[in-house]
């Protein structure tokens, strides 16, 4: 029987393998014929016999096969014997073409009894579709699965729901990632199919037009997205986005062709890419769609559940919790009193702030009455709209859904109309996770965790939605943004000094971290430098919780203890400045450093300390030894007492794993010392790591430091990159003091102290051809 199910096997493997090449092309056309090439193929695997059918459920189920989808097959029967045998001569043909496949055998009442012991399968067999076989046993596991779910669906949502809730936190909101999974995160095709469900039990009116034309795009782009990658992926990563939106005719010019209002009538020859931008604003608004939908049908379920909240009179109770604003039945509404014919300009405002205390949502009727009938706000805004807009954006973990809710229903454009170009604004930076809408709206929510830190919460919270404003525009955006963020601020009603203040918490929100992280604390000339542009302590106390709000907003990778530690000790010497007007004196050396014989090596957990006799290149030695044992250097001082060269480094593990810390100090004590093997190792493994990418840049900076003049190297990060350059340095001739090197995703701005006056011209072009060719 084997040899015969092998046989079978080899006759049909030919005609699946040319099923996803075959069937070219990206929409429903392609999806649809793909599903039928599949059925017409699946049936010559299934012997005619009485009792059994083969059933489709998944993506051949609904007849929307991906190009590189997987098979989701159930072999039903009636209890005949040999079904065993008859499955293997299914599922081996299958599996030997390359497919992907899920496969159960079960009869009827097998089937139903796992439906109704798991949600995931109860729902899986709304899609049910026979394929081949008994028709009338497949209508009878169809028939009786959607009766069973129309019976059951409310009592069976609240699990389907918790399951959903797991996998958006484990995948999150498609509508604002940089990089989402366009079936598993909230508001993906894994999200339609539970809109599907709901609306098949009569619920509610789930898949409203606008949910099927978002479904179809979702599908459209993950077809593209497989034809691009030539595999099964459903994550929409950045390096695809312009090939991606090219298959589904996305298109636009890249800058060296002249700006056409339509790409399509550019003339022969001219080169036409993939717009990727333009790709991932339309799959976030067909997101929010289907999230916006989810949540409306699930609302709709608890309401059916619980049933309306009545009084003693029969009516549907309505509790007032705020100004115009009534919950009714879990939701927010209006007060009747509030429905005129001239509706307050600021009402719109007030029931979204109502929504965010609360955490209750807001009702969609009530949603579609605002943006028809509430007027625009005046400029300068009234002070009930300003204080409404301060109450949304420090009402913590109610901000988000609240403000989402108001922008599905274009009421943010009332407000902001900047808030178009913002929306679904794709950030290109690796280090952000979020769209830029969604970023700004989360750096305001991270900032009201700081406000009790600050003089004006009111306007940390504002410069924190304001702070990136000026993304998306040519320029540098902190300095294009001060403009715009202070003309908001101006049209909700700021007095004219706290509009200055926001223009400059935009302009300045980086200062601090990239202060921190590339010059040297302990120089005065930095101190003083911020000082100045900060200018008293209470501007200072708002860009440090701005900092810290913008860097908890972007990512895991924006943040670390070091660069908190960093940034810290920044604001604690440049509030010394400004409260006395004395700059903090330099840090003493380690005193453990200047006694006993050299070499002298101290190593802990994130700095690792060496005194030696005083010679050229022992910072470079140092560096290239932290490298050899796969440590990254955050920062470097080199400094020399009493004849003694000290070189202070901290460092974090490249990796994760820290080295023995036994072997990197026999390294560093013969390394310092001059020992020849350990420098050849050293060289070995930073040749074989240079770094590719964008051409290297060096910056010079003339009086950012008190005895030194600071070299700026911008280039892609690569082990032992520290190690080169300094190297490079030392061999033509500079001294360099300190170093400071700042990571940014997969590139790195590395600032050296090279110690002396301005270089000439000469100098100058002969040290930065030395630091490029080491990069």
């Amino acid at each position: 029987m084997t040899s015969s199910t092998r046989k079978d096997a080899s006759e049909h493997t030919g005609g699946a393998g040319l099923l996803v090449d075959e069937v070219v092309g990206v929409g429903e056309a392609a999806r649809t014929a793909r599903a039928d090439a599949y059925d017409r193929w699946l049936r010559g695997l299934l012997p005619r016999r009485p009792g059994v059918a083969l059933v489709a459920v998944g993506g051949l189920g609904r007849r929307q096969c991906a190009p590189h989808g997987d098979l989701d097959l159930v072999l039903l029967h009636a209890g005949v014997p040999g079904v065993d045998e008859l499955a293997a001569s299914v599922w081996y043909p299958v599996w030997d073409a390359g497919l992907r496949l899920d496969h159960s055998v079960r009869t009827v009442a097998e089937a139903l009894s796992v439906a109704q012991d798991d949600v995931k399968v109860a729902l899986g067999l709304l899609d049910a579709r026979l394929v081949a076989g008994d028709a009338a046993l497949a209508d009878t596991l169809v028939r009786t699965a959607v009766d069973h779910w129309r019976r059951t669906a409310v009592r069976q949502l609240p699990a389907l729901r918790e399951i959903t809730t797991a996998r958006w936190a484990a995948h999150g909101e498609l509508a604002f990632l940089l990089e989402g999974d366009l079936k598993e995160a909230a508001g993906g095709l894994r999200d339609v199919g539970i809109l599907r469900a709901v609306a098949t039990a009569g619920i509610t009116d789930a898949l409203r037009p606008a949910v099927r034309a978002a479904h179809l795009r979702l599908l459209d782009t993950r077809d593209a997205l497989h034809r691009q990658v030539g595999r099964r992926v459903d994550r929409l990563v950045a390096q695809e986005r312009d090939g991606v939106a090219a298959l589904l005719g996305l298109r636009h010019l890249p800058p060296s062709e002249p700006a056409r209002p339509d790409p399509s009538d550019a003339p022969r020859g001219a080169r036409v890419v993939g717009d990727g931008d333009a790709l991932l604003r339309r799959v976030a608004g067909d997101a929010r769609t289907v999230s916006h939908a989810l949540d409306d049908a699930f609302r709709a379920a608890d309401r059916l559940r619980s049933g309306r909240r009545r009084g003693a009179d029969g009516r549907p109770l309505r509790r007032p919790v705020a100004r115009d604003v009534v919950e009714h039945d879990g939701e927010l509404v209006l007060a009747r009193t509030a429905i005129g014919a001239r509706p307050d300009p600021s009402l719109s405002l007030r029931v979204a702030a109502a929504a965010a205390v609360t955490r209750l949502p807001i009702a969609r009727a009530t949603c579609e009455w605002l943006a028809a009938y509430c007027p625009p706000l005046p400029a300068p805004w009234p002070a009930e709209a300003r204080a409404a807009l301060i109450t949304l954006l420090g009402a913590g973990p109610g901000l988000v859904p609240a403000w989402e809710t108001c922008d599905r229903y274009g009421l943010i454009e009332g407000w902001m109309p900047e808030w178009t170009r913002l929306r679904s604004l794709p950030q290109h930076n690796p280090v952000h996770r979020f769209t830029l809408d969604r970023h700004l709206v989360q750096t305001a929510y991270e900032a009201s965790r700081h406000t009790r830190e600050v003089d004006r919460p009111d306007l940390l919270l504002l410069g924190g939605l304001l702070h990136d404003v000026g993304k998306g525009l040519p320029g540098d955006h902190s300095t294009v943004g001060a403009p715009l963020a202070e003309a908001v601020a101006a049209r909700i009603g700021l007095p004219a000094p706290e509009v200055a203040l926001i223009g400059t918490l935009v302009r300045l929100h980086l200062l601090l971290p990239d202060v921190a992280t590339r010059r040297d604390l302990a120089d005065p000339v930095t101190i003083a430098g911020v000082a100045e542009r900060v200018g008293d302590p209470a501007t200072l106390d708002l860009l440090h919780a701005l900092v810290r709000a913008d860097a908890a907003a972007t990512g895991p990778a924006a943040w670390s203890q070091w660069k908190g530690r960093l940034v810290a000790e920044l604001v604690a010497r440049v509030r010394t400045a400004l409260d006395t007007g004395v700059l903090p004196a330099p840090p003493a050396p380690d005193p453990a450093l200047l006694a006993g014989p050299l070499p002298v090596v101290h190593l802990s957990a994130d700095r690792v300390a060496v005194a030696a006799a005083d010679r050229r290149g022992l910072l470079a030695t140092v560096a290239g030894c932290l490298a050899l044992h796969r440590l990254e250097v955050l920062s470097a001082d080199a400094s020399t007492v009493d004849g003694r060269a000290l070189v202070e480094c901290r460092v974090q593990p490249r990796y994760g794993l820290a080295p023995d810390p036994i072997a990197l100090g026999a390294d560093l004590r013969r390394a310092v010392n001059g020992d020849v093997s350990v420098t050849q190792r050293l060289r070995g493994r930073a040749l074989a790591a240079r770094a590719g990418g964008a051409a290297p840049r060096v910056v010079w900076h003339r009086e950012a430091a008190t005895d030194a003049v600071l070299l700026e190297l911008r280039a892609a990060d690569a082990a032992g990159l520290l190690y080169r350059v300094t190297c490079a340095l030392d061999e033509a001739g500079a001294q360099v003091r300190a170093a400071r090197i700042s990571t940014l995703g997969g590139d790195v701005v590395d600032a050296f102290y090279l110690v002396g006056g301005w270089p000439a011209e000469a100098d100058r072009a002969r040290l930065e051809a030395a630091v490029l060719a080491a990069v």
